[in-house]
């Protein structure tokens, strides 16, 4: 017999979306409103245990997504770029042993005094060329994340897609490809472009979705908004990314402090009802999830 067919059944849970809540508190809370779906944070994931969590996750039937993140690559310094690897091939290895296959990469900012942006991007791609090889033999792709230009100077100096994918089109599609998160992308006029690009070259490794709501806060990075609360448009966003062949995961990654001093079960609540809202398409049911 054929079941059901779920508005959530492609629905991931960010754990940074609901940050107020224990590893416990949200595989408990996934479980009850039928989501089978999370992608994870090194830091809470660490300071829960990389394998306690595995177990925890695979004992609920959760399917972990993805885990971020990797990165920060661009350092002048060798050794502290030897340091930025080391880590990175930890990060690879919790993410196997999450049993994940995606370590979301977020390439780093400009090293303090430097104004070179391409030697910077130079710089992720040397990186990339010594740690794919290490997590290809562990099963982990890498998924370069463009974050918006607002970020380039302290954070991630890849700030498009184009720039992501001629990144990562250095490296067999198997092992570097690209995120597609609409918080980052939505301005970009030649992002549907480059997501047919991505796709063409089975390169989108991930898609995630957050809204972008003005007045930003001070500091930006905890500007990101409820689906539907802003100017993005998700369903066009999720035809471009399926039509450029992407039926995987679709993972609501949050960072809003509202959200964190709100109750977990009523964002939980409130993130399903407006993925199915404002990123499934017609007609939809609206999902029937517990409140407690």
């Amino acid at each position: 017999m054929t079941a059901p067919f779920s508005p959530l059944s492609r629905l991931s849970l960010n754990q940074e979306t609901i940050k107020q809540w224990s590893l416990p508190a949200l595989t408990e809370g996934c479980v009850k409103a039928g989501i089978g779906r999370v992608g994870l944070w090194r830091a809470p994931v660490q300071a829960y245990g990389v394998e306690r969590t595995a177990r925890l996750l695979a004992d609920a039937g959760l399917t972990v997504t993805s885990l971020c993140r990797g990165g920060f690559f661009t350092a002048l310094d060798p050794a502290e770029r030897a340091r930025a690897l080391d880590d990175n091939r930890r990060a690879v290895d919790e993410a196997a042993a999450l049993n994940t296959d995606t370590l979301v990469l977020v390439s780093g900012g400009l090293p303090p005094g430097s104004r070179d942006l391409h030697g910077a991007r130079e710089r992720v791609a040397d990186a990339l060329a010594e740690l794919a090889p290490y997590a290809a033999e562990r099963g982990v792709r890498l998924a370069i994340e463009p974050l918006h230009p607002m970020f380039a100077s302290d954070r991630c100096v890849v700030s498009t897609l184009a720039q992501a994918l001629d990144i990562a089109e250095r490296f067999p599609a198997e092992r570097v490809g690209v995120v597609v998160d609409t918080y980052h992308l939505w301005w970009d006029d030649r992002a549907p472009a480059e997501i047919a690009r991505a796709g063409a070259g089975g390169r989108i490794h991930a898609f995630q979705l957050a809204d972008w709501i003005t007045p930003l806060p001070a500091g930006v990075l905890l500007g990101r908004g409820q689906l539907g609360d802003g100017c993005v448009d998700f369903r066009s966003f999720r035809s471009q990314v399926e039509s450029a062949g992407y039926d995987g995961p679709i993972e609501v990654e949050i960072f809003n402090e509202a959200l964190w001093a709100r109750d977990g079960a009523e964002v939980l609540a409130e993130v399903a009802e407006r993925y199915v809202q404002h990123a499934c398409w017609e007609p939809c049911s609206k999902p029937k999830v517990k409140r407690s």
